[in-house]
């Protein structure tokens, strides 16, 4: 298992220097930050000035042994807008984007796993129909529009929850749901089809031939064998979900990592946008090393593979 996991922080350690390496490429690319630092009036000492503080007057490779060497120490610039460390500036969004992920899950979680489970089932049938065309329609729909649609008939024309930014419990209504709709609309057609697969197995036939009641099948044998896919889709919803849904947060003006991404791509905050895109690789590389680690306890032949 430790070998495991090791092999897995080697990959991610490989991951997080690509992306380190495009970030800085790509930003050099797009021209001289201190064009977007600086206002057009300032003069040419100011420009060199700048030039040097940023590191931008040695050679390319130079600049990016600075760059990682910064990088490392949690230094990835000062934002251009808030004129506060980048760094500092995600982490004071991070925990407002979090605070929008256990009710997004737990509605997911309560919604998606019953309905797969009775959709497997009942394959054919009405329930399964319904449950099938919900799925549709939650992944077909666009969380812009579903958000402008859920604040024009919830807070417009009813005038029950809030439209827009952060306060009591019901500021959370609108922006879980509709966060929420995509992952169990998700997760309810992956379990489905995960749990048809394992129903027509051998070792769940031998199990019912041994006896087992019905329901001690289908959650201990079934569901537990099922889960593996479903992982796979948690990981990258988890992903999605804590570097911020960008369109979501900014629908309904929520102050999080989404937000700021936009807010980042409309100022032209080069540093702010670069510092964002590093930690959002960082979080999503934890969680998809989180997520193997499940993997393992939950099949252990992956530990041998």
């Amino acid at each position: 298992m430790q070998r495991y996991i090791i092999n897995r922080l080697l990959q991610g350690a490989v991951l997080l220097v690509i992306v380190t390496t495009i970030v800085f490429a790509v930003g050099r690319l797009t021209g001289n930050p201190v064009d977007l630092i600086l206002p057009e009036e300032a003069s040419e000492q100011e420009r060199q000035d700048m030039i040097e503080t940023l590191g931008l007057n040695g050679p390319i490779h130079e600049q990016f042994l600075v760059f990682v060497a910064d990088a490392m120490r949690g230094d990835l610039g000062i934002s251009i807008r808030y004129r506060l460390p980048a760094t500092d500036v995600f982490f004071s969004r991070l925990p407002n984007t979090l605070l929008l992920m256990p009710a997004a899950i737990i509605l997911a979680v309560l919604m998606a796993i019953p309905l797969g489970i009775v959709s497997a089932l009942r394959r054919g049938g009405a329930t399964d129909r319904i449950s099938g065309t919900i799925a549709v329609l939650g992944i077909a729909t666009p969380n812009f529009w579903l958000g402008i649609l859920l604040i024009y008939i919830f807070s417009v024309k009813l005038g029950w929850l809030p439209s827009s930014r952060m306060g009591g419990w019901t500021h959370y209504v609108l922006p879980t749901v509709t966060l929420g709709t995509f992952l169990v609309a998700g997760f309810m057609r992956l379990i489905r089809s995960s749990m048809l697969e394992i129903l027509d197995s051998e070792f769940v036939k031998l199990a019912r031939i041994k006896g087992l009641g019905e329901l001690q099948v289908i959650w201990k044998h079934c569901l537990r064998n099922s889960l593996i896919p479903v992982l796979t889709l948690w990981g990258v919803f988890m992903g999605g979900l804590v570097t911020g849904a960008i369109v979501t947060e900014t629908v309904f003006a929520w102050p999080g990592i989404g937000r700021l991404t936009y807010e980042a791509v409309l100022f032209r905050d080069y540093p702010l946008l670069q510092a964002v895109i590093i930690m959002d690789a960082v979080l999503i590389l934890f969680i998809n090393l989180m997520v193997d680690i499940l993997y393992a306890y939950v099949d252990p032949r992956i530990r041998y593979a």
